[in-house]
């Protein structure tokens, strides 16, 4: 989780929103990403996305199976999609859904639990790790002159 936050920092400096995904594979991490929608224009490219994208590349495969992704914020569901039709077996975030919307990020109020019961998913989730650390990236973020929710 450590990369991701710090990671999203680094995308934080550069503009970006302040969301970080790390995937680990046995141990070592595979892709580590930040948000990049600003910098693409491509409201698609979240963390989660983006490091799924990597990840799938480095590894030569769209089965990330035995993978784990940490996400400084709950996946929101279209990267729980993706993470499920990647077969990442366990998503830990940071902070929650509704921490991102106090933040004004228009965000869609369905939690990964829900989006797994609904679904059926086998993901397994892991919320709230290293909260603090991932909501005071925000808090970096908030307080930047220049900034830009979507």
């Amino acid at each position: 989780m450590q990369l991701a936050i710090d990671k999203t920092r680094e995308g934080v400096a550069q503009g970006q929103t302040p969301f970080g995904a790390c995937i680990v594979k046995d141990g070592k991490a595979v892709s580590c990403e930040h948000n990049k929608v600003w910098a693409t224009s491509d409201i698609t490219a979240h963390a989660e996305i983006v490091a799924i994208r990597e990840a799938c590349k480095r590894l030569g495969t769209i089965d990330l199976s035995g993978c784990v992704i940490y996400s400084t914020t709950e996946p929101c569901p279209m990267c729980f999609s993706a993470i499920h039709w990647a077969n990442i077996g366990e998503v830990v975030f940071g902070a929650s859904i509704a921490d991102a919307k106090a933040y004004g990020f228009h965000e869609l109020t369905i939690s990964n639990e829900e989006m797994k019961e609904m679904g059926g998913s086998d993901v397994n989730l892991t919320r709230g790790f290293m909260a603090k650390e991932a909501l005071a990236v925000f808090e970096e973020w908030a307080n930047r002159k220049e900034k830009k929710a979507y």
